[in-house]
C-alpha cells in the first residue's frame, strides 16, 4: 500500500512539472496587485520605528536575550540566517486573491568588511550580473541622482521550467548614522522574455505568461560593528497562485524557491566583498 502512494505521488509530480508551465498561462489580476500594495505598505510602515537612532535596526535585535546572542553566535560562525516573516495588520492578509505573497528575510556578517569598501560593491549595479549569475544574467545602471538609482537586471530562473525577466527597480539609499545604511529597491516593471532561448528578443505584455514573478521589493540594511558587516535583506515577491488540486504538491516547491534564492544572494554577496578584500590586499603587497 505504502508503495502504490509514492508511485501515485511520484506520477502527480512528473504530469505537474509538465502541465503546471506549459499548458496554465497567469495573469496579474487588479485586485491581486492591489491586495499586494496593501501589503507592502503595512510592510514598510513597520520601517519607520526600525530606521530611526535607536531603533531595531536588524531583525534579530528584536528577539529576547538568549535567541539574540544565539543568533549572533551563528552568523559569526559563518551562518546565513533566513526566515519567512508575515506582517500582519488590520485589512492586510499575505493570503492575496489569486497569487501568493512571498516574504523572507535573511541575514550575514561578513568579518574583516568594513561599509567604506562594501558599499561601493553593492551600489555597483552594472556588476549585479557578475555577482549574482547565473541569478541576474545582464544588469546596467539607467539612472542616477545622489542617493537614487534606477537599474534593470534580467533575471534567470530555473523552477518547473527556464524562465527570463526583464525587470526594473527604483533604489533609494539612505542612512540611520554613520554605521547604519539601508537601501530600498522596488520594482516598476517585470516583463517575462517570451523565448529563453533569445532573452534579448520579444517580451510578453507585463503580467501575462507563466506568472513565476510579477512583483519584487528587496530592503537591504547594512550595519558596520564587531569587526565587520553584518547585511539584512528582507525580500516582498509575488507570484501565480497554485492551480486547484495540485496545492497539496506544488506549494512546498514553489514557496521554497524564494528563500533559496535570497540564501544564495546573501552567501554570494558575502563572497564577493570577501574576495574584493582579499584582491585590495594582494595588490597591496605588490606594491
Amino acid at each position: 500500500m505504502r508503495r502504490f502512494y509514492i508511485i501515485r505521488a511520484l506520477s502527480a509530480l512528473l504530469f505537474a512539472s509538465a502541465v503546471y508551465p506549459v499548458a496554465l498561462a497567469a495573469e496579474l489580476k487588479q485586485k491581486t496587485n492591489s491586495a499586494f500594495d496593501r501589503y507592502v505598505a503595512a510592510t514598510e510602515a513597520r520601517f519607520a520605528n526600525e530606521l530611526r537612532p535607536g531603533g531595531t535596526f536588524l531583525y534579530i535585535d528584536a528577539m529576547n536575550p538568549d535567541a539574540r546572542r544565539q543568533a549572533y553566535d551563528q552568523l559569526k560562525q559563518g551562518e546565513i540566517l533566513v526566515e519567512k516573516l508575515e506582517t500582519k495588520a488590520p485589512g492586510v492578509s499575505s493570503d492575496v486573491p489569486d497569487g501568493i505573497v512571498h516574504h523572507w528575510v535573511g541575514l550575514i556578517f561578513i568579518p574583516g568588511a568594513t561599509l567604506a569598501k562594501t558599499l561601493p560593491i553593492v551600489k555597483d549595479y552594472d556588476r549585479r550580473a557578475e555577482l549574482y549569475k547565473p541569478d541576474v544574467s545582464a544588469s546596467r545602471t539607467i539612472a542616477h541622482n545622489g542617493d537614487d538609482f534606477k537599474m534593470f537586471l534580467r533575471l534567470h530562473q530555473k523552477r518547473f521550467t527556464t524562465v527570463d525577466f526583464n525587470t526594473t527597480y527604483d533604489v533609494h539609499w539612505g542612512s540611520v548614522d554613520a554605521t547604519k545604511v539601508y537601501s530600498n529597491s522596488i520594482s516598476t516593471r517585470i516583463a517575462e522574455v517570451k523565448d529563453p532561448d533569445k532573452p534579448d528578443g520579444e517580451e510578453l505584455p507585463v503580467g501575462t505568461g507563466h506568472g513565476y514573478l510579477w512583483r519584487l521589493n528587496t530592503y537591504w540594511r547594512f550595519e558596520e560593528k564587531d569587526g565587520g558587516v553584518y547585511l539584512q535583506c528582507e525580500a516582498l515577491s509575488l507570484t501565480r497562485d497554485i492551480p486547484t488540486g495540485l496545492g497539496w504538491l506544488l506549494k512546498p516547491l514553489v514557496t521554497s524557491i524564494p528563500k533559496q534564492s535570497l540564501n544564495r544572494a546573501l552567501g554570494q554577496t558575502r563572497n564577493v566583498v570577501l574576495q574584493e578584500e582579499k584582491n585590495c590586499c594582494k595588490s597591496a603587497q605588490v606594491r
